[in-house]
């Protein structure tokens, strides 16, 4: 018995050792790659010393003598932070993903290839002023100054769980294209409606226009604001007060393009997602005057919504010249993006600004004749233009090669697939002679440009006048800015590269072949719509439409149907003096305004069922606001989504089904005014239902459904144990591996809001409750004293799993709350953690 005894000690001593043995292992890999906050480090080409103040939250607040040391500095603390998310998003937009990743990754990398992102960026380069080119090539300074000394597992955990997958790989110097680069993916995801188009053409397949054409109403001026009250262009170009008509253009469609367009349909169906955007794509931001505020200067608010990501989309930073000077003009805090140099929104020492996306028509879809490499156009045969592209595959031997083709429209997307060109032609008999047919994509972010430009502008703008100026420069994505000064000024300013369009509004694809269609050059900058010092003293966007229908130009008929910006709208004009405070609960707003609609049809509905009808009960004297502990908020939103199945999947593509966005918010309100439309009749069944019977079958449905998923009594009913959001890494995180995912992914959080409310935490009717887009950040800005402003971050500074600053502003985010944002060096000083100094190196 002793002898067992001193074997079974002996054995669990044995297998503890080992056991701590591996635990350290862990725990020296995950925390191997956390960055040095404090002390000193050589930056190589610093002027001077620079110093890095970090807060509780790890927020860095730079200050140098001169620029370059400070974009260099900026450089070297994003790749602290942040670098495999660079570098992974680098590899997004050349088209590299398969050299991370394998096979699957090929199919978007040939669309990226085909589209030519980083080519298109690194010909902007030549483009840029001098200044800018140089602060690019400093913030690659800076970033490649840390790889020198980090590798592996001691950049990031990410790379320790690739070399375990046997991918071998050492990341390359950071580049300026680099920075670039990702302004081709924000375009793409902020700039266009080639998915609409698709959908569209799809759809004509199977309804006559008119039927397609009422479930995409036009926008409701008679009750959603549009962003600016008036306003047309005048005889001058410029944008004025003055009425002109408008004319309404249709494209043409062809039956042969309806062949063509599933296999560019699944290739970009991918990239949303990979990109960490989603559905409910949009943002709110406003400015008020003094007028409204209790400091008598103006109050600026943003939250921008985007795909829910691991880590978030921005970074928070601040970039402070020690003595700002005509040498050294900077001296602005706010959100940026990872491997891109500059404050992108946020504030400097005399403005602020913010971002919502003005979502323009920007890309058109063109059939194109093709013969080989030859496309015909205005009755002419000419060479395409071609290139090769290579792609270095993990795991596979032998590299994957592809000839891009490029019409004078843009390059042939409907060339990328499997099959590669095969795929993308489509061969009609037309009496003896086939004819081949491809589909072109022509694009505004295809054509170099000077956004970057723009952004140090901005930053530097000390007033309205400069502020115009600098975005004058910010051509792709194409956005709504507000504005908001020191000395009490306000301003919304439209930016960016818009088509005129010989014929044709951009809604349909047309013929490429046929010169008429053509674009003939971009709305001249003058003739945008801008406002300054408006009388009421309140601009809104929040993805509405911007001008009302006296304006001359077509802008998009895509723009969010403006339910978000006039509850904004009605929450300012109730609130009367604003603080930061009130500004921020306005973000938190989660009045359903679909339901304020819907509802008492809803509760006109006779139900006999004393079971069925609990769930109609809850809906009685319902405010329509959406918090997590809503029973009647979770009810509302399962009738919602049984109304549009029961309404649209029976008749339409499934790939065509009802998100349940704003879209489909005025939809619903056309339809419920047509009670005996074809809409609600369910195909398939004898009868023909009305939109009584799809009412009463919704709410039933919904009654069992959330009985099923939540609870019987509807006193347990919470719209958070519904709606909830998990952070998941736009890599590891969807690896299909338990133990990798749960290491990089972070959640479920139960929130509130929903889609197409201010507090924007959309989901997928089509799919389900899950959040898919949130509010990304938020922040107010108090033009009166720059300390009192608040901030927050969705997810933290760092992309480091485990690390303090992975998540640690997600709860207070998720609760509503916000950071004081520390600007001026005295409340810098004073919420200093840490501090680290940036040397010369000694030679």
């Amino acid at each position: 018995m002793r002898r067992l005894l001193r074997v079974l000690v002996i054995s669990g001593i044995a297998l503890a050792t080992v056991l701590l043995v591996i635990a350290g292992t862990v725990v020296f890999v995950v925390r191997h790659s956390f960055p040095t906050y404090d002390g000193t480090i050589e930056l190589d080409g610093l002027d001077a010393e620079v110093e890095v103040v970090r807060d509780a939250q790890g927020i860095p607040q730079i200050y140098a003598d001169s620029p370059s040391d400070l974009f260099a500095a900026q450089g070297y603390v994003a790749a602290q932070d942040r670098f495999f998310e660079m570098d992974f998003r680098r590899h997004v937009t050349a088209g590299r993903l398969s050299e991370l990743f394998g096979e699957s990754a090929l199919e978007t990398d040939k669309f990226i290839r085909t589209l030519g992102w980083r080519r298109v960026a690194e010909k902007e380069l030549g483009l840029l002023r001098p200044s800018t080119r140089q602060y690019l090539d400093d913030y690659a300074r800076g970033v490649n100054s840390y790889l020198s000394t980090h590798s592996g597992s001691g950049l990031s955990l990410e790379y320790a769980v690739l070399s375990l997958k046997g991918t071998d790989y050492r990341p390359e110097p950071w580049t300026a294209a680099d920075s670039l680069a990702w302004l081709k993916a924000m375009a793409w995801d902020l700039g266009g409606n080639m998915d609409d188009e698709i959908t569209k053409t799809k759809l004509l397949a199977s309804f006559p226009a008119r039927n397609v054409e009422s479930l995409y109403p036009d926008y409701p001026f008679d009750r959603n604001q549009p962003i600016l009250a008036t306003g047309s262009v005048g005889p001058d170009g410029r944008f004025t007060t003055a009425p002109v008509d408008s004319e309404l253009r249709r494209g043409m469609l062809t039956k042969d393009l309806l062949k063509s367009l599933d296999t560019v349909d699944k290739v970009a169906k991918g990239l949303p997602q990979l990109l960490g955007q989603g559905d409910g794509i949009g943002s709110n931001s406003w400015v008020v005057s003094g007028d409204h505020t209790t400091t008598g200067k103006p109050l600026l608010a943003n939250d921008p919504h985007l795909g829910a990501t691991m880590p978030g989309i921005w970074t928070q930073v601040g970039l402070h010249c020690n003595n700002v000077s005509r040498a050294c003009p900077y001296d602005v805090s706010g959100f940026s993006f990872s491997g891109l140099p500059g404050v992108v929104i946020g504030h400097n020492n005399a403005i602020s600004w913010g971002f919502t996306n003005l979502d323009p028509d920007v890309q058109d879809l063109y059939l194109e004749r093709v013969d080989g490499n030859k496309v015909l156009y205005n009755k002419r045969w000419s060479a395409m233009a071609t290139r090769e592209e290579t792609f270095k595959v993990a795991g596979e031997d032998e590299p994957v090669k592809i000839t891009v083709r490029e019409t004078r429209h843009g390059p042939l997307i409907s060339d990328v697939g499997d099959d590669e060109r095969e795929i993308g032609e489509i061969v009609a008999k037309r009496g003896k002679q086939p004819q081949a047919y491809g589909i072109s994509l022509q694009w505004t972010a295809l054509t170099p440009g000077r956004t970057a430009d723009a952004l140090f502008a901005i930053n530097r703008a000390q007033n309205w006048t400069q502020f115009r100026a600098a975005a004058k420069s910010f051509q792709v994505p194409s956005q709504n800015l507000v504005y908001a000064d020191t000395d009490g000024h306000i301003g919304y300013q439209a930016p960016g590269l818009i088509p005129i369009r010989n014929s044709g509004r951009g809604d349909w694809p047309v013929p490429g072949w046929d010169p008429k269609y053509h674009w003939k050059g971009y709305i001249p900058f003058d003739s945008l719509p801008s406002e300054f010092d408006p009388a009421d003293g309140v601009i809104v966007t929040a993805n509405q439409a911007v001008v009302p229908p006296t304006y001359k130009y077509f802008l998009s008929d895509g723009w969010d149907y403006g339910y978000r910006s006039q509850q904004i709208t009605d929450r300012i004009k109730a609130a009367g003096k604003l603080d930061a405070n009130a500004m921020a609960s306005i973000q938190l707003d989660t009045k359903n305004r679909v339901a304020e609609m819907v509802v008492p049809y809803l509760l006109r509905i006779g139900i006999d069922d004393s079971f069925d009808r609990q769930g109609q009960d809850t809906l009685k004297n319902w405010d329509f606001t959406q918090p997590a502990d809503s029973a009647a908020a979770a009810y509302f939103n399962v009738v919602w989504r049984n109304i549009l199945a029961l309404t649209f999947h029976d008749q339409l593509p499934e790939s065509t089904w009802p998100d349940g966005g704003s879209r489909w918010f005025e939809v619903i309100h056309t339809l419920l005014a047509q009670p005996n439309s074809k809409w609600w009749d369910k195909i398939g069944t004898p009868q023909l239902e009305s939109r009584d019977d799809i009412l009463r079958e919704a709410l039933v449905e919904a009654r069992s459904e959330i009985t099923q998923k939540m609870a019987r009594e509807p006193a347990n009913w919470q719209w958070g144990k519904l709606h909830k959001l998990t952070l998941t890494n736009q890599t590891l995180g969807t690896s299909g591996i338990g133990v990798i995912e749960r290491i990089f992914n972070r959640g479920p959080y139960e929130l509130g809001g929903g889609t197409s409310l201010v507090d924007a935490t959309s989901w997928d009717a089509a799919e389900g409750y899950a959040v898919t887009s949130t509010p990304s950040m938020r922040m107010v800005v108090d033009l009166a004293d720059f300390d009192k402003s608040r901030w927050i971050n969705l997810t933290g500074v760092s992309g480091h799993a485990f690390s303090s600053h992975y998540t640690d502003q997600t709860e207070l985010w998720a609760r509503g709350e916000t950071l004081p944002w520390a600007y001026t060096k005295g409340a810098v000083e004073e919420s200093r953690k840490d501090l680290l100094t940036f040397t010369k190196p000694e030679r």
